[in-house]
């Protein structure tokens, strides 16, 4: 493997870092970007109808600003923008979000794609990088300014008549692999044209469009830019972290403690090569910590059953918090602690979740018990004793345990596999 013909990612230099004494608090503002970033990630892209069922699950589930479109990519992005708020589809405190790249052309097509809006955030984005600037555009640090600038006044221009309220955002798109000097200095130029307040804010989005650095970089460059940025009282930092090296979520909880005010992503980290941030993961995540994660998960397994349906991607098995087996155990010694854990967190009436091995309790997202403890070969008595008290009513003693534990390991073992918790109460009522 040819490990020498990369090279490591920058350090953030001479940096004093206040972000890892901080904790997070509260939950970000959330932007999904499913209809937009996720949509062009699919091998067979969503129609209009599905479109608007996937708005309707994310209205559904709390998000507050929702990318719906990139208008001047296609007719169907277009047709959806124009659907959406012509038959006034778009709930009054939810803002929409398109994409327009800093050409005229295509800030025009977006516009008018955007006009009747209630809510509009106009999402404007350049790439940024010296290989993009030199190879790709073959441009000067100058006439890229220029571009973000000139783009910027051209869509204030363009929205300048609009009743609605707007927002508008920018993003140096290639940000994990731009100079930071860079960086802030064409974020700031941008800035000025906007000329936002703290009643008017605008979004300074810094995604690691490529995730090359580890969360901690990412992290010292989000409080980097916080620092450097100016009129920061007036702008909702946001961050779009990729999931190439996978650690998108890491990156983007280090960022809120960096100061980023939001965060871009998808459900379930459905995006282009490893995916994007996985909104649910994040969400569940601050939800752990005993913070309210601004969204309804309540209703998360049937959100996953949509989402794997409409985009025809599975889930994995052992997602946290929502894939099919990741409350089960069926090693002997967790299935132990979980059932005396269990045990304890009822009889005590704890009003602190703190079951060993479950992180949360599985009944928060209407999962029963049933499949928190499985049996094979691996468990042991603590589990089956579970099984017969949880799912038969009776309270084994422990030489029942020791015995029937035996018996139901053997049986497993001779069969090189799992028994069903109807099998196991069966040969209980045989035994006993």
């Amino acid at each position: 493997m040819s490990f020498k013909k990369y090279r490591q990612y920058p350090i953030v230099e001479n940096m004093n870092r206040r972000w890892p004494n901080n904790t997070i608090s509260k939950a970000p503002i959330y932007c999904s970007v499913d209809l937009r970033d996720g949509n062009q990630a699919l091998v067979n892209p969503l129609t209009v109808k599905q479109k608007i069922e996937y708005f309707n699950q994310l209205v559904k589930m709390g998000f507050k600003n929702i990318e719906v479109s990139y208008p001047s990519a296609s007719d169907t992005d277009f047709n959806f923008t124009r659907k959406l708020i012509e038959e006034n589809l778009v709930p009054d405190d939810v803002f929409i979000q398109v994409l327009i790249p800093a050409k005229k052309e295509w800030i025009k097509k977006s516009v008018e794609a955007m006009i009747g809006v209630k809510k509009g955030i106009f999402h404007l984005y350049n790439p940024t990088n010296e290989f993009q600037k030199k190879v790709v555009f073959q441009k000067s640090d100058e006439e890229i300014i220029a571009m973000a600038v000139e783009g910027m006044k051209y869509l204030k221009e363009l929205t300048k008549d609009f009743e609605g309220e707007i927002i508008y955002e920018y993003t140096p798109e290639s940000f994990s692999q731009t100079n930071l000097d860079f960086a802030v200095k064409i974020c700031n130029e941008v800035i000025k044209v906007v000329n936002p307040n703290t009643k008017n804010k605008m979004i300074i989005n810094l995604p690691n469009t490529l995730e090359a650095c580890m969360p901690n970089i990412y992290a010292d460059r989000i409080e980097w830019m916080c620092n450097n940025l100016n009129n920061r009282e007036s702008l909702i930092v946001s961050v779009h972290p990729h999931n190439d090296r996978g650690t998108a979520i890491a990156s983007a909880e280090m960022a809120i403690l960096a100061g980023a005010n939001r965060v871009e992503g998808t459900l379930f980290g459905n995006g282009e090569r490893a995916g994007n941030l996985d909104l649910i993961t994040f969400a569940f995540n601050i939800y752990s910590q005993g913070i309210n994660p601004d969204l309804n998960l309540t209703f998360i397994d049937k959100v996953k059953d949509f989402f794997e349906k409409t985009t025809n991607i599975k889930t994995h098995i052992r997602h946290p918090y929502v894939g099919e087996m990741i409350f089960t155990a069926f090693s002997g010694g967790h299935q132990d602690a979980i059932k005396k854990g269990m045990d304890f967190y009822r009889t005590e009436d704890c009003k602190e979740w703190n079951v060993p091995y479950l992180l949360i309790d599985p009944k928060d997202i209407n999962r029963d018990y049933e499949k928190v403890i499985r049996i094979n070969s691996q468990s042991g008595k603590g589990g089956v004793s579970f099984i017969i008290s949880e799912f038969f009513g009776v309270k084994m003693t422990k030489e029942e345990e020791i015995e029937f534990g035996k018996v139901i390991k053997k049986i497993s073992d001779e069969k090189k596999q799992e028994l069903t918790q109807k099998e196991i109460i069966e040969l209980y009522k045989i035994k006993f």
